[in-house]
């Protein structure tokens, strides 16, 4: 096996980028860059800590973040598993990377920059969503932002609708859950899930 083991081997075996791969990428969000984050309601936050790597999805039934100015993002944190996993991670190590993803759109939009997590009551409050509010907010000061090319979505034909998985193809999350502990109840799981979704989405 041949392994490249400095950055000049991998220089030397890649090349150099091409002006649209490095002039794309900047401090802010333009206009268009903006424009993307607005038509946006799922996004990964990936965050780094002691333990290890952690990549979250994020979505809202709207943006699934607010812009409070073209070098700050605010995502709140919804109700989830409350395994905090991400928000362990920021409050030991604040650098975080979005990326946005966008049904029918053939790039994504990257966003790297320092978290910080929000507990101030006002700014808490006005992300209430039928009556509930989030525990935090994650607050991005935004480092560099660049679109990503499209060949990875078309390559593997993401949002073509032949090749959307149908239900009961892949292994749902009881079956999974039992198959690690034989005793648990994954029937059951399955069952009450959609019902306790429709109670415990925000």
């Amino acid at each position: 096996m041949s392994i490249l083991t400095s950055l000049e081997d991998l220089h030397a075996h890649y090349g150099t980028a091409g002006e649209a791969s490095l002039i794309k990428e900047i401090d802010h969000l333009s206009p268009a860059y903006r424009r993307i984050v607005e038509a946006s309601n799922f996004c990964t936050l990936a965050t780094c800590g002691p333990e290890g790597l952690d990549c979250s999805p994020r979505g809202d039934d709207g943006m699934v973040v607010r812009i409070q100015d073209d070098q700050t993002l605010l995502m709140p944190d919804r109700r989830g598993n409350n395994r905090i996993d991400s928000l362990r991670n920021i409050v030991r190590d604040p650098r975080v990377s979005l990326m946005f993803m966008i049904p029918g759109w053939n790039n994504v939009l990257r966003i790297n920059g320092k978290a910080v997590l929000s507990v101030e009551q006002d700014l808490i409050a006005s992300f209430e969503k039928e009556g509930h509010l989030p525990r935090s907010v994650i607050v991005v000061t935004i480092g560099s932002v660049y679109f990503q090319c499209a060949r990875a979505i078309m390559r593997a034909g993401l949002w073509e609708t032949e090749n959307r998985t149908g239900k009961g193809d892949l292994p749902s999350p009881g079956e999974i859950m039992k198959e690690i502990k034989a005793s648990f109840d994954g029937e059951t799981y399955d069952r009450e899930w959609p019902e306790r979704a429709k109670t415990s989405m925000w």
